[in-house]
């Protein structure tokens, strides 16, 4: 392992086992370059990766500090609750924000997944979760409008799926087969989710039927920071 690596590792040790609270100044170049007998280039480099990692910040002219420890927040990634639910159950303070609702050209994975014929309209529902003033996740849903008829006007409303679901008369669900994945977030996701390029996403694809009919009523791809969550699988 590298003298940065070695070094890289130590200190998130001694920010997990509290040696340096969040907020705290870090050392020096020139003092952690010292201590641990390495160039003080070593120690920038550092620095640089937990900065992209989100553990610490800088000040221009002052330093380098502990960032701010993120929400833990228990999640559940399968079963038939809304985020909403589950967050009002978890006492937090959240909001969701209806950030995309558009028609999409045609996609044959999405198109498949929604056992859609290739003249229907599919539309692209995306909401960002806010839990404690922090943005979290991304939520991104697609409906046929031959399921839901409405969805062109009443699209850019949704801030619960599940709520939706329950006012268009689809009130027994279930959740389809789920594929987890890990990705890195694209520039667009880093700007909502305010998240380091090198912070993971949890990226879950999963889908929704009625029970009463088989009916497939969406498919959705949503995505989580990694470093706010545990999984409950």
């Amino acid at each position: 392992m590298s003298e940065q690596a070695l070094l890289v590792d130590r200190l998130i040790s001694d920010i997990h086992a509290g040696n340096y609270k969040p907020n705290d100044k870090l050392p020096s170049e020139n003092e952690l370059a010292c201590y641990y007998q390495v160039p003080r280039i070593i120690v920038r480099k550092a620095y640089e990766r937990l900065q992209e990692l989100g553990y610490i910040f800088s000040k221009q002219g002052k330093g380098s500090y502990v960032q701010n420890q993120k929400l833990q927040i228990p999640l559940i990634l399968t079963g038939d609750v809304s985020f909403s639910e589950k967050m009002s159950e978890l006492n937090y303070n959240f909001e969701t924000i209806n950030i995309t609702s558009e028609i999409i050209s045609h996609d044959t994975s999405i198109y498949h997944a929604l056992k859609a014929e290739p003249n229907e309209r599919i539309y692209k529902i995306s909401r960002l979760r806010v839990v404690e003033d922090c943005p979290i996740a991304i939520h991104t849903s697609y409906l046929s409008q031959s399921t839901f008829r409405n969805i062109e006007r009443e699209g850019q409303e949704i801030t619960s799926i599940f709520q939706y679901y329950q006012e268009q008369g689809y009130i027994d669900f279930e959740s389809m087969q789920s594929q987890l994945v890990v990705v890195f977030p694209n520039k667009q996701e880093r700007e909502l989710l305010k998240c380091p390029s090198l912070v993971p996403l949890i990226q879950l694809e999963s889908g929704c039927v009625d029970r009463k009919s088989g009916k497939v009523l969406e498919y959705s791809r949503n995505i989580y920071r990694s470093d706010c969550f545990t999984y409950l699988m």
